[in-house]
């Protein structure tokens, strides 16, 4: 019996490996695809993002129908730029940084104080845009190990641009710290202090929830 029960755990294992490879294989063949401009490998990528990107761009501009808006404007972009992609980079990397672009030049236009509102605190007069392309100082310690909780998504809501964007990227799309450097453009120092920043802001409205509750 025991023999029997490792034979399924091996077997089960291969059925995992090669349908990841699969998976992997269909994913390549559909961006090879797409870069010979059959715009029909599409409907094999979207919906490998769609959950993700949504939820990213939901974030950034927090109001649902501007980030559907974004959501088709990033898949037209990928269609637009995919001969230029470099296939030995991370796509996720870049397929993110597209989205970012736009949602950033979207609020530019549309809610310019959203970006232009103080960062935190940190350096007198540093903004949110200014922020974007900064330097920053010494790397996080130790990471959040664990999925948000709708207490920590209503927090997150409430951060600062800056600091939303990169909790989002690490806790919710899973990425890693240097895929998140990749898509914010920004040194891995900087995305670490970010994180550290961020988290502290979260754990004070979590706190002053807490402590409003208590009071009730």
């Amino acid at each position: 019996m025991r023999l029997f029960g490792a034979s399924i755990r091996i077997t089960d294992m291969a059925g995992a490996v090669a349908s990841l490879w699969e998976g992997r294989v269909q994913f390549e063949g559909a961006l090879e695809q797409l870069r010979r401009g059959d715009l029909n490998a599409l409907s094999a990528l979207i919906p490998r993002y769609q959950n993700r990107l949504y939820r990213y761009l939901l974030r950034m501009v927090r109001q649902p129908g501007e980030a559907e808006d974004l959501f088709q404007q990033t898949w037209l972009r990928v269609a637009e730029k995919i001969r230029s992609f470099d296939a030995s980079r991370n796509f996720d990397a870049w397929l993110f940084t597209l989205a970012r672009n736009l949602a950033l030049d979207h609020l530019r236009r549309i809610r310019p104080s959203s970006l232009d509102a103080p960062a935190g605190n940190d350096e007198a007069g540093e903004t949110i845009i200014s922020r974007m392309a900064s330097g920053g100082p010494a790397p996080l310690d130790q990471l959040l190990a664990r999925e948000l909780s709708s207490r920590l998504a209503a927090a997150l809501d409430r951060l600062p641009l800056v600091y939303r964007e990169v909790l989002s990227l690490r806790f919710e799309e899973e990425m890693k710290i240097e895929e998140i450097a990749a898509v914010m453009g920004t040194p891995l120092s900087t995305v670490k202090s970010r994180l550290r920043r961020s988290l502290e802001q979260v754990r004070q409205i979590m706190e002053a929830g807490d402590q409003g509750e208590a009071r009730a």
